[in-house]
């Protein structure tokens, strides 16, 4: 996963960031809501990192711009605050978890790898890209209106690339967000489904809907439609 940890602690973000490393992650520390908007916008991150308290504002403001901004990131809490009103705070912002501090490495990386696994959030039901359709409340895709077959994985993996608008998705976070694992087993899996997904597009007449980036990862290049 590429992580976006918001820790103004500079003891804090090492021994967070250290161990998230340590596991496989890549993870941006940023200290304050500034270099966090800076990095938001110049890189992609798979989840984000946010201490409530930071030196030039909060961390529950910056859950609140990147939300209304429309940006469906999952995002996690750090505070030291554990009372339920500065939990329900943290929700109401637009977070997805909440973790008071002090907490273990263990737990952290569980509850990222679940977020991960859960992927960004469905703010919209339908998105529309030409003739192709992604339902989220009825989980079908459709073309010109005609529903796509898909099994419940090549769906997972459409929906997941289809949300990321044009973004690369790294064959790793592909194989966390839909199998839980980056096994050999499930890595062989996703080279036949994306393989799959393909033919069936194409027997719709969608070519050159999912674009292979050699070595790292897969990215959905249909244009989204306006209006959608």
């Amino acid at each position: 996963m590429r992580i976006l940890l918001v820790e103004d602690s500079a003891r804090v973000a090492e021994a967070v960031g250290g161990g998230l490393r340590g596991r496989g992650h890549a993870v941006f520390v940023a200290g304050g809501v500034r270099a966090a908007d800076d990095a938001f916008a110049s890189q992609h991150f798979d989840v984000a990192v946010v201490d409530i308290g930071l030196p030039d504002g909060s961390g529950l403001d910056w859950c609140r711009s990147v939300r209304s901004a429309g940006s469906e990131i999952p995002i996690l809490l750090l505070t030291a605050r554990s009372d339920v009103p500065d939990r329900v705070a943290g929700l109401d912002a637009g977070a997805d978890d909440y973790l008071g501090k002090p907490f273990s490495l263990d737990e952290l990386a569980a509850r990222l790898r679940a977020l991960a696994r859960r992927g960004p959030r469905w703010t919209e039901s339908t998105r529309r890209f030409g003739p192709v359709a992604v339902d989220r409340d009825r989980r079908i895709v459709t073309v010109d209106g005609a529903p796509l077959a898909l099994t419940p994985r090549e769906l997972e993996i459409l929906a997941l690339l289809a949300w990321r608008d044009g973004r690369v998705v790294a064959r790793d976070d592909i194989l966390e967000a839909v199998w839980g694992d980056a096994s050999e087993g499930a890595a062989a899996s996703l080279e036949v489904l994306v393989a799959r997904i393909r033919r069936k597009l194409a027997e719709h007449g969608v070519r050159d809907a999912l674009r292979t980036v050699r070595h790292v990862g897969y990215a959905w290049a249909l244009e989204r439609s306006k209006h959608a």
